[in-house]
């Protein structure tokens, strides 16, 4: 599958590796293949982000990211789904933390002295990279692209769609950037 990515889906996924590396962790994420995508400048998808008004607010985009990952991964929808059973996620992550620190729920190794090795990938982020093949096969598009990378993360449920969805950017508004469709729709 990857001698079909273009050059920009290649640095998305090295740079998804490298969110990974970086923060200890010994998968790589959907999360990290965002944050690689926000990284990216002069792409599709950087165009595309940039259109729908991303450009911006990367930070807010990260930093959302980050509070997730402090929930253990948890999105908000399944923060307050928890909340409407009586569990307070913020309260559980306060106490763990008050213990164990910052970031003890987010999976995040800080002794990274006995691991060693690439960080394998995550059926959400493998699941990601087939969704954007099959994405990109829909659209009769021959070369897998960082916009199919991005539109991908928009159709998974999860984290990423969760966060680019509360910053304006869906499947339907990329999809209209990137290929004039769906107009009717977003009026």
């Amino acid at each position: 599958m990857f001698e079909r990515f273009t050059k920009d889906a290649r640095a998305v996924v090295t740079g998804a590796v490298e969110h990974a590396e970086g923060a200890g962790g010994g998968t790589v994420d959907a999360e990290h293949l965002l944050l690689a995508l926000l990284d990216r400048e002069a792409s599709r998808a950087s165009f595309a982000l940039a259109v729908l008004g991303l450009a911006e607010r990367k930070e807010s985009v990260r930093e959302a990211l980050g509070e997730a990952r402090r929930r253990a991964g948890l999105s908000q929808a399944e923060a307050e789904a928890l909340a409407g059973l009586g569990i307070d996620v913020a309260e559980i992550v306060a106490r763990v933390e008050e213990v164990h620190g910052v970031g003890a729920m987010s999976g995040e190794r800080k002794h990274k002295g006995w691991w060693s090795g690439r960080p394998s990938f995550s059926r959400e982020a493998k699941d990601t990279l087939v969704g954007s093949l099959r994405i990109a096969m829909a659209h009769s598009d021959r070369h897998i692209g960082d916009e199919h990378i991005l539109l991908a993360l928009t159709t998974r449920p999860g984290v990423p769609a969760e966060v680019l969805a509360d910053h304006g950017v869906t499947n339907a508004s990329v999809t209209r950037v990137l290929y004039g469709e769906g107009e009717a729709k977003a009026g």
